[in-house]
């Protein structure tokens, strides 16, 4: 039986346009590109140039500093764009897609008879390895890590997050093969939630599976790596989205790169919010085209609501996104009496509106912060949604402060951008967490270099 650990700090926000489990037919997209920075840590070296033509899960660009870690093609066609920013720091490598689409064949494998160092030759030969993240700094691992434990979460409970439960319909067997792919690696440990039912999640196979009981943010790999197998200086953790194992399945079963996915489009401003089946690098146009109230300005993100980044439907899929969100932008707002009127239609984390005598009700929430960036409060605000055993609080008073040392006493090794996401959410001082979290850690591992 499945070990079963019970949280209570946390929050669930209920907001409107959940996505329905039904899939709607989207646009092809024309153009696909692969973006770096879905990739945290790494230093891009593109290996291709525009003209060239290219077969799904042939390399776009590199590792600059581990040359062995390659970044496949979703998809087959020609090399459309190469495009940079300042510094010339390469944002995108575009591809215009083929009609018929043409794969580098790796060749199929039986990973029941692989060992882990023939796993990790495979992916990366494959360019699908960067796609493996670890603990500690939060960033894309490197073949010369060796992993104490790998950790894979299938449940995702940020606000309108995808059901992953949906996304594995059809691809359970490509599920399992990840799993045990990774098995041989290191100890490989599931994560699902109390409500999952899928026997491809409950009874998965060469894996430790734990049932996760509370509220968001119970679905983080971080959380999760935090209460199983918490990481200490000079440990390391793998950490691996849980469509990423479907593409290493896949890469076993058939022999190929196949990045194929099925992403969730909600969010208030979403006339039809559903499912959508797509290939990572999509241009976002094509799924939401049609699909938007465009009656007021909206915020689009690339991702949930929390953690996502603000994007224009001219951007492309991220590597790692399971969801596309879109809410009010709220710039148009005009509220007579502002906070003093008794707000029975907007949401509070501590009861200061009325609109929790309504009981349980979807909220159309707006991108806006209500208010400005002031002093740091200690108010306990961060421990009631933060589930970690780990002060927040004054974990981020030393990442301001720049205190190395007192960040790795508080367990800075521990955590990622996203686990403060929530503590952001409810911050009455307004703080960017999750950018000071991230900048932290950027720092600590320059430091540790």
């Amino acid at each position: 039986m499945a070990n079963v650990i019970k949280l209570r700090k946390g929050l669930d926000i209920a907001l409107k346009g959940k996505p329905a489990k039904e899939k709607i037919a989207a646009k092809v997209s024309e153009e696909y590109a692969l973006v770096p920075d879905s990739f945290v840590g790494i230093v891009p070296k593109v290996v291709v140039k525009e003209g060239d033509h290219v077969k799904a899960g042939d390399a776009l660009f590199v590792n600059k500093q581990y040359p062995d870690v390659r970044f496949a093609s979703p998809v087959s066609g020609t090399v459309s764009a190469v495009v940079r920013g300042e510094r010339r720091k390469v944002l995108c490598v575009t591809v215009k897609a083929d009609k018929e689409q043409a794969y580098v064949d790796f060749g199929k494998k039986d990973v029941a008879k692989m060992d882990g160092d023939s796993v990790k030759t495979a992916l990366l030969e494959a360019g699908l390895f960067g796609f493996i993240n670890q603990l500690p700094y939060a960033v894309s691992t490197t073949p010369d890590t060796m992993p104490k434990a790998i950790f894979v979460s299938a449940l995702r409970d940020m606000p309108l997050a995808a059901d992953f439960e949906f996304e594995l319909q059809g691809s359970e067997n490509d599920f399992q093969t990840g799993l045990t792919a990774l098995s041989k690696i290191a100890k490989t440990y599931l994560g699902i939630g109390k409500n999952q039912e899928s026997k491809a999640l409950t009874e998965a196979k060469d894996v430790d599976v734990n049932v996760f009981d509370g509220p968001c943010p119970a679905g983080n790999v971080s959380v999760q790596v935090n209460h199983l197998d918490p990481v200490n200086k000079g440990e390391v953790v793998w950490t691996v989205d849980p469509s990423a194992v479907i593409f290493f399945g896949r890469l076993f079963n058939d022999g190929k790169v196949d990045m194929r996915r099925t992403i969730a489009v909600g969010g208030s401003e979403v006339k039809n919010p559903a499912y959508v089946d797509t290939i990572v690098g999509a241009q976002i146009v094509s799924l939401v085209a049609g699909n938007l109230d465009e009656s007021r300005k909206v915020r689009l993100i690339n991702g949930n609501v929390l953690t996502g980044s603000p994007c224009s439907t001219d951007d492309f899929l991220g590597a790692h996104t399971s969801e596309i969100t879109a809410i009010p932008e709220g710039d148009d707002a005009d509220e007579m009496l502002g906070w003093i009127m008794p707000r029975f239609k907007q949401f509070s984390v501590n009861r200061s509106y009325f609109s929790w005598l309504l009981g349980k009700k979807e909220y159309a929430l707006d991108a806006r912060v209500k208010g400005g960036e002031r002093r740091i409060i200690m108010s306990g605000e961060y421990d009631k949604v933060l589930p970690m055993d780990i002060y927040g609080e004054y974990l981020i008073k030393a990442l301001i402060t720049g205190d190395i040392d007192r960040q790795e006493a508080l367990g800075i090794y521990e955590v990622a951008p996203e686990d403060f996401a929530l503590a952001e959410f409810v911050d009455s001082s307004k703080l960017e967490l999750q950018r000071i979290v991230r900048e932290g850690l950027n720092i600590l591992r320059k430091e540790n270099a």
